[in-house]
């Protein structure tokens, strides 16, 4: 009996693993189809003025019967990529694709990176004073106390998670607030979509189930044993999708991903954080991605991400990944690449510069990546989150803004802008700016640019700090090398490298830009 039972799950095993999973994209829909959409997301979609279109209508009925009666089961459907996902074996691969609907099959990338690295356990705290509660180091490098003194908590704005795991969150001191007041309205696991929502936060199948618990502190956290506020959206209201499962680099599936997006679509959702991305390690090495396909447009996963953007008025807020000092990569992963979404890089503490893991923007974009970054220590996954929170506060000041104008805010309200560059966006944005953005008033000038020739140049500054910030570039935006530069005596000199054009310098409260004739 043991040894048949070896046997049987060892079969199973092999034709799991003959099984590739494909996007099967589809040639047209059926037209008197209804689009999937609740009421409130119908709502929302004409506030924004942003028109039904076929990417609203479901997968056509006929050809998913036609599929199925040769054998393919669909796994995930996509309205938006007019698509489904199915694994198949060699043979339905070529059924499929000499079906006369069927427009192309594409691999699915099963390496999925969960964008932060390991998190220490926090420290005993003192008996805190809860009416006076701390800020994380992050909450004031972006001035969150401007927002709450302006009453902005995210109140009345639905955010969307999609992770990798919710494992303790109903019980993390942190979140009690919101789970007591009912802020969490729905959870689904498409790994395991026979759990129910109590079995995702209570069941912990990897380490990684924890993930998603700690993005989610990162966005509304405020934990009274610690007295400690770790993110600004503590009156949000959120719908959470586990979508992935494993350790930190695993096996993961890009299919749910788009379906939890396309859920969230659906009930109306328009903020979205995904601490997630996608980058090499294909199961068949011909099917990786290259750097150079990190363009915004290859991956499938970035086309929805900017459906997304453009035609659901969502606003995607991604990591940027932590692939910085892999030789090999250094780049963002997608969907960090497409343009519509707002990627987040990570700073260091002291200088806000690139900290050393945070993935860099490609150069051969035509737009700026990361867009915005901020301090974490634990991985591109815990920046994305923060500025999550840092939009809900703007969403919520100004309920009409689009998805668009609500990027635009937080871009603007960067402290190097516009002199942003492919390390760290926009710089790290300020929650002053943004209320004085959304006020119409006028902001205070912080940047400024000169002219310089020759190999050395020696400016005054105006900053308290003994040591300053200095990215030195090869053009506008393309970094060459990041210094962190000495002040002496209010000056600060520049060392001009080979093929440098233009040079930033970082004093936080003001920006200089140096181009060098």
């Amino acid at each position: 009996m043991t040894l048949r039972l070896t046997i049987t799950l060892s079969l199973l095993s092999f034709a799991l693993q003959a099984q590739s999973k494909y996007w099967i994209l589809l040639r047209d829909k059926e037209s008197a189809s209804a689009p999937s959409l609740s009421p409130k997301a119908l709502s929302q979609r004409q506030l924004q003025n942003l028109p039904l279109d076929e990417t609203d209508q479901p997968v056509a009925a006929s050809y998913l019967r036609q599929l199925k009666q040769v054998g393919i089961q669909p796994v995930c459907q996509s309205r938006w990529l007019n698509a489904i996902s199915a694994r198949l074996t060699d043979q339905q691969y070529a059924q499929a694709r000499s079906l006369p609907f069927v427009k192309d099959i594409q691999a699915i990338d099963p390496a999925i990176v969960i964008t932060s690295i390991n998190t220490p356990a926090q420290p005993d705290g003192v008996t805190p004073d809860w009416s006076n509660p701390k800020l994380a180091p992050v909450m004031n490098q972006i001035q969150a106390t401007d927002f709450a003194q302006s009453g902005l908590t995210g109140r009345f704005v639905t955010i969307g998670v999609i992770d990798a795991g919710f494992f303790g969150a109903d019980s993390a001191n942190a979140l009690k607030h919101v789970f007591e007041r009912n802020g969490v309205k729905q959870v689904r696991d498409y790994v395991n979509q026979k759990k129910t929502n109590n079995q995702l936060l209570r069941t912990l199948e990897t380490m990684s189930d924890m993930h998603g618990t700690e993005v989610l502190a990162a966005i509304a956290g405020n934990d009274p044993t610690e007295n400690m506020q770790f993110g600004l959206a503590t009156d949000a209201t959120f719908y959470l999708a586990r979508t992935d499962q494993g350790n930190r680099e695993y096996r993961g599936e890009e299919d749910n991903w788009v379906a939890a997006m396309e859920w969230m679509d659906s009930l109306g959702v328009r903020l979205i954080n995904t601490s997630l991305g996608y980058a090499k390690g294909m199961s068949n090495p011909k099917d990786n991605y290259e750097p150079s396909q990190m363009d915004g447009h290859t991956s499938l996963i970035s086309r929805a991400a900017q459906i997304a953007a453009d035609k659901k008025g969502i606003l995607i807020i991604v990591s940027a990944g932590n692939e910085g000092e892999d030789r090999s990569w250094r780049i963002i992963s997608t969907p960090a690449d497409a343009q519509g979404v707002l990627a987040i890089g990570a700073t260091n503490s002291r200088l806000w510069n690139r900290i050393g893991y945070s993935s860099i923007g490609p150069e051969k974009l035509p737009y700026l990546k990361p867009n915005v970054s901020c301090f974490s220590l634990y991985g591109t996954s815990l920046s994305a989150p923060v500025i999550t929170g840092f939009a809900a506060c703007v969403m919520q000041a100004n309920p009409k803004l689009t998805n668009k104008q609500v990027m635009e805010i937080i871009e603007k309200s960067s402290h190097l802008y516009p002199y942003g560059n492919n390390y760290v966006g926009y710089g790290v944005p300020q929650a002053s700016r943004a209320l004085a953005l959304l006020r119409n008033q006028e902001l205070p000038v912080t940047s400024r640019s000169m002219k310089a020739n020759g190999k050395n140049v020696t400016l005054p500054v105006d900053t308290n700090e003994g040591i300053v910030s200095v990215f030195h570039k090869k053009d506008a935006t393309h970094v060459l090398q990041q210094e962190a530069a000495r002040v002496s005596n209010g000056k600060v000199t520049l060392r001009r490298l080979s093929d440098e054009k233009q040079t930033t310098i970082d004093l936080k409260k003001e920006v200089i830009e140096v181009v060098w004739e």
